[in-house]
């Protein structure tokens, strides 16, 4: 299994706006050359979370994209169902009616548990978690 590069980019844009979360917005052109993200692509990302509540913009020559909340209020949860949707580890966890299996299927109840224990552990960490890492690392912000 992988996380989607989608998330782990959109991972990293949030970090970085978080890191300039009482200094105003952050024009995305910035975002994409500190982290060698194409800009388009965050263009993409940016609009998810934005619909989802996680980042605003500001318009105007002091405009650019910031936390719509504090950082210690964005769980990592948010930011995977923002850009991926919810998160199912097994298409058979969400709809078992796709499997002709699922009466006492072992393996889905063993499925079930992994996929919450994954999910309960992003719903766990804060952005505000991620930054004090990075300012206890103080290197650069990478996946």
């Amino acid at each position: 299994m992988k996380l989607s590069t989608r998330f782990r980019y959109g991972t990293r844009l949030i970090l970085e706006l978080a890191l300039n979360y009482d200094q105003g917005p952050v024009f995305l052109k910035d975002v994409s050359n500190s982290q060698e993200i194409s800009l388009k692509y965050l263009g993409q990302i940016v609009i998810k979370l934005r619909s989802a509540g996680i980042v605003n913009s500001a318009r105007g020559a002091h405009g650019g994209y910031y936390l719509a909340k504090h950082p210690e209020d964005i769980k990592l949860s948010e930011i995977i169902e923002a850009l991926d949707g919810p998160f199912i580890l097994v298409e058979c966890i969400d709809n078992p009616e796709k499997c002709s299996r699922n009466e006492g299927c072992v393996t889905r109840i063993f499925w079930m548990d992994i996929n919450d224990k994954f999910y309960n552990t992003l719903d766990s960490i804060t952005v505000q978690d991620l930054l004090v890492k990075k300012i206890k690392r103080s290197g650069s912000i990478t996946d």
